[in-house]
């Protein structure tokens, strides 16, 4: 029988990244999906297509959203970007990192995709244990958007296949998910994770997103192949 096809969004970060080598160990073939959408940096992207490539994606489209006209946020606007918060910090309320209904932008164009390829797989890296308090990470939200799709498509309305959104990452701990990474095999060196890479091209290790990354290979007791100037 043929591999079944699953979109899989890939940011190039730690989480999606895992998320792509998830589908290929459970037997399908990855088509990958990155979004060139205004972010600080492009950094992200360049990971996303050596990971996709490496971890042998049948197919990488980037798409390009310009969400800088919406602004919002620190990562599309000139809004500073938070620097050595607390982990206990980061767990309470909303960062302005977070993009305005990014996921709902995100898992949209995937759905579109899965339907032309007649996939009834998505996979998302979404976590809601270690992770900034995005509301758009959370299950609820997923199963939401999972029925909605149902009901929005050709394909679900004519009964022919029923999409499911996979977040093999959802309750896991950042820990957990960089050992299930390595069990995997997933080159951890090729991903990316820092919101605002510094001039000489690492990564700040001091907003969110760095930190929660540290945390995930301290605890899981091995050492980041990324260098960070912090």
């Amino acid at each position: 029988m043929p591999a079944r096809r699953a979109v899989v969004l890939l940011s190039g970060g730690l989480d999606s990244t895992t998320a792509l080598a998830v589908a290929r160990g459970e037997g399908f073939d990855g088509y990958a999906l990155s979004f060139d959408y205004g972010q600080r940096h492009d950094r992200e992207l360049e990971s996303a297509r050596r990971v996709a490539a490496a971890l042998g994606a049948k197919e990488h489209l980037v798409l390009r959203l310009d969400l800088r006209a919406i602004g919002g946020s620190a990562l599309t606007a000139d809004i500073p970007v938070p620097k050595s918060r607390s982990h206990e910090a980061m767990g309470t309320g909303i960062p302005v990192t977070y993009v305005p209904a990014r996921n709902t932008i995100f898992l949209s164009h995937a759905l579109a995709w899965a339907e032309v390829l007649e996939s009834q797989d998505i996979y998302i890296g979404v976590n809601a244990l270690d992770y900034s308090g995005y509301p758009d990470c959370r299950p609820e939200y997923v199963e939401a958007f999972e029925r909605m799709a149902n009901l929005a498509t050709k394909a679900g309305v004519e009964g022919r296949s029923r999409l499911t959104i996979h977040t093999p990452l959802i309750r896991l701990t950042k820990a957990q998910i960089v050992r299930l990474g390595v069990e995997l095999g997933v080159d951890f060196g090729l991903t990316w994770s820092c919101y605002e890479p510094q001039p000489d091209g690492r990564a700040c290790g001091l907003c969110d997103s760095c930190l929660l990354r540290q945390k995930g290979f301290a605890e899981a007791g091995l050492r980041d192949p990324v260098p960070a100037a912090h």
